[in-house]
């Protein structure tokens, strides 16, 4: 489990991601945030598990599951999607959605089904190139049957209508997540496999794809959604339109549709980059120093990982106190507080990595919350607070602390955001760095965020690249930080 911290606003627990900062930066909500969650919530007790229909060599089934050993359940096999298509229109008096989500998709098999991901909510009709298909719901499963055979390599659409009131999902671990419905609106954060409330996908963040999202909500509300706005919201018959466009791949746990009552000021950074930042209207005092934070913090990582890989960035606080944050791409969530500049750091190193590297696997998730983490040491350093160097020996003196006995380096799928992958997974970077030298440290962090821009990684090519810069053998370092339980050597 994450642990607790001091809250950032009264009787709501806040996660730590780095108890580096005086206040914790959260990313998932805590065991005591899921004891409180909405009933309306579904509970998961645990990731969930491939059926009997598991396609098998030269099915052409498309397998209920991506392929992740630890969440064999989520994501879909046989096909890889390029883009999603989602018009969607949500009523807040009744919690109801209905949607209309096209899919284009390239088949990676020849195909007489696939299973698409969905979470309650009824499916009204099915087509596959805009003609009918067949379709089965298995728990959280659409089976989907085309009219025709997709050849391998094929590309085809796949158009759903769906309605009915979303549940989130909980569980003891994670909180409740998915779309989480509000009094005026929806808080919508997915981690890890929480899209699939809200709309049919390949719901796992090694398949990535573009995004448009049409969403209608009543006049006088605001709908937030990933990149940018794509012209003037539209207000017709006491309803608005808000449309946008995330032209950058994206894992669908970063996807959101948000909306509410808010207030919205754009700018731009800096270094010249748009900025969308949002605020509900009691939390309307914190909007200039969210947007000047978001702003100063991007072009400093800019600096520190290569060029900002997209289009805008942002940031919004909501009025439902989960109190925690999540990195929705292109616009970090704040749920219910409003965040310290160490909070936002994190949250926007993860545009790098997480958003744009994103794991191909669960089990590195290191490699999204141990950078993430690191940048809060940097930040902190690059402001005069304490050099990383400080942090990592204050944590590395507590021979006591439970992190040492989960090796973060394989994040399990029962106590996926555990501290330790936090934590020593940052200090795992700084190891290296103390190993490698800053004159090798920040060029491989470069060279990592360029070469795998908009891509999956794995910690085994982390490694390989690390190796690779440094000119050492670094897998002892690796393997004592990573892999075995038990307080590593000290750092030279």
């Amino acid at each position: 489990m994450p642990l607790n911290r001091s809250p950032v606003i009264p009787a709501v627990p806040v996660i730590v991601c780095a108890v580096a900062v005086a206040t914790a930066t959260a990313c998932a909500p805590s065991q005591s945030a899921a004891a409180s969650a909405s009933q309306g919530a579904t509970t998961v007790a645990a990731p969930p598990v491939a059926t009997a229909r598991t396609a098998g060599t030269g099915s052409t089934t498309g397998a209920p599951g991506i392929g992740d050993p630890d969440f064999p359940g989520d994501g879909n096999g046989g096909y890889d999607v390029e883009h999603y298509g989602l018009t969607l229109s949500y009523d807040p008096a009744s919690r109801n959605l209905a949607g209309s989500t096209t899919i284009r998709a390239k088949a990676t098999q020849d195909l007489t089904s696939f299973d698409l991901d969905l979470h309650g909510l009824t499916v009204s009709r099915v087509t596959v190139d805009g003609a009918a298909a067949t379709f089965d719901r298995q728990d959280d499963e659409l089976v989907v049957t085309p009219a025709g055979r997709i050849a391998d390599g094929g590309k085809f659409a796949v158009t759903v209508d769906y309605s009915g009131v979303p549940q989130s999902l909980r569980s003891a671990s994670l909180g409740e997540y998915g779309f989480i419905a509000t009094p005026d609106g929806a808080f919508v954060t997915c981690e890890p496999n929480g899209a699939k409330t809200w709309f049919p996908a390949n719901d796992h963040p090694a398949d990535k794809a573009t995004y448009d999202f049409q969403i209608t909500v009543p006049a006088g509300l605001t709908a937030i959604a990933n990149g940018e706005l794509t012209g003037t919201p539209r207000t017709t018959a006491g309803k608005t339109t808000f449309v946008w466009r995330e032209k950058h791949p994206m894992a669908s746990y970063l996807a959101t549709m948000t909306t509410g009552k808010f207030q919205v000021r754009t700018g731009t950074s800096g270094g010249g980059l748009p900025i969308y930042a949002a605020v509900a209207d009691s939390f309307r005092g914190s909007l200039d120093t969210l947007i000047t934070q978001t702003g100063k913090i991007t072009d400093y990582w800019s600096s520190v990982f290569g060029p900002y890989p997209f289009s805008s960035t942002g940031g919004v606080i909501d009025d439902h106190a989960v109190g925690y944050a999540l990195e929705n791409q292109t616009k970090p969530i704040y749920g219910g507080f409003t965040p310290e500049p160490a909070i936002i750091a994190h949250e926007l190193a993860h545009q790098w990595f997480g958003d744009s590297l994103s794991i191909g696997r669960w089990r590195d998730l290191w490699l999204n919350e141990g950078f993430a983490t690191y940048a809060e040491w940097l930040w902190a350093e690059h402001n005069g607070q304490g050099t990383a160097d400080a942090t990592f020996r204050r944590y590395y003196a507590n021979e006591a602390d439970a992190m040492w006995s989960y090796p973060p380096g394989v994040a399990r799928s029962d106590d996926l955001f555990n501290a330790a992958v936090y934590t020593r997974g940052a200090m795992t970077l700084h190891a290296l760095r103390r190993e490698i030298g800053d004159q090798k440290f920040f060029p491989l962090i470069r060279q990592w965020t360029a070469a795998h821009r908009y891509g999956s990684v794995t910690t085994p090519e982390f490694v390989a690249l690390a190796e690779r810069v440094s000119g050492k053998n670094l897998k002892p370092l690796f393997d004592a930080w990573l892999f075995r339980p038990g307080r590593p050597a000290p750092v030279a």
